[in-house]
């Protein structure tokens, strides 16, 4: 059998330019998802086949999204993918969050609400806990601070309504979006939801704290009280 020669290109490289420059030709709007997935995992294994394990990845989470919200334990899971492989496509999403979050910030939360939902929805929609998300905003209505107060289970987490107002007083904040998230994928609120809203608006009161609005963001959409006629 002929010995591979050390200048011979293995069968993958072509397929590689060849994507790389469908890339550049079309941007990601060329390629379906295991494509885009496909040259995340170059930079990661830069010498395997990666076709199929973006095939794998793809079919095991369902699409790109769901692939870059799994966890780590949940990626290397998957044959082919080791720790530095997750540790990259994590990277990759937390780089993508954090351009979401720095393009609302700083900015008049109503000249930029689609890109908050869409920032809250990145960071919060896919996650298995239930978290509590204060998005603090100045008198000029920007936001100033984004946080998570307290994160909790699959159906449930918790809100202080005196811990949330020392926190705004602190920050200087003169209003506050609440965000939390169902992972049942419904965002319809629940009555629990509704009076923890209604006690965190009646606590911001003797502190002119307003509560612009309350989002639960899931897998399947964003409910807002305020469009609900909540707030």
């Amino acid at each position: 059998m002929e010995a591979t020669k050390p200048t011979d290109k293995p069968h993958y490289s072509g397929h590689r330019d060849r994507l790389r420059a469908r890339f550049m030709d079309g941007g990601a709007d060329a390629l379906p998802d295991y494509e885009l997935l496909e040259l995340l995992l170059f930079m990661a294994i830069p010498r395997r086949d990666v076709k199929p394990i973006a095939k794998i990845l793809i079919d095991r989470f369902k699409n790109l999204n769901g692939v870059l919200n799994a966890t780590p334990a949940e990626l290397t899971g998957i044959k082919g993918i080791s720790d530095t492989t997750a540790i990259t496509l994590k990277a990759i999403q937390s780089a993508g969050l954090r351009m979401l979050q720095q393009d609302v910030m700083a900015r008049p939360v109503l000249n930029s609400w689609q890109r908050l939902i869409d920032y809250c929805q990145a960071a919060m929609a896919n996650d298995t806990k239930e978290s509590f998300r204060l998005i603090f905003l100045n008198k000029k209505n920007e936001i100033i601070a984004d946080e998570v107060q307290q994160t909790g289970t699959i159906d449930h987490t918790p809100a202080y309504p005196r811990e949330i107002m020392k926190r705004s007083l602190e920050l200087g904040a003169t209003a506050l979006i609440l965000v939390h998230n169902h992972p049942s994928g419904d965002p319809a609120p629940s009555q629990a939801d509704i009076d923890l809203t209604r006690t965190i608006i009646a606590a911001g009161k003797p502190f002119n704290i307003t509560i612009h609005d309350h989002l639960i963001v899931s897998r399947n959409g964003t409910s807002s009280f305020k469009t609900m006629g909540l707030i």
